[in-house]
């Protein structure tokens, strides 16, 4: 986001990102695969940019 320049503000008012969503990501809870989508679009970017994969059985 930072070097988008998009701050939560801009997705929250200008994108419609539901404010419970920017809550889920910040605190490293689910978020739907078309939010996933949806942010990507908006921050050009792919899924692999924002998840990150960490294996609990390691």
């Amino acid at each position: 986001m930072k070097q988008k320049q998009i701050t939560t503000y801009t997705l929250i008012t200008k994108y419609g990102i539901n404010t419970r969503t920017i809550f889920n990501l910040k605190h490293n809870k689910g978020i739907t695969v078309y939010t996933l989508e949806k942010l990507c679009n908006i921050l050009q970017c792919t899924p692999n940019d924002v998840l990150r994969f960490i294996d609990s059985n390691s």
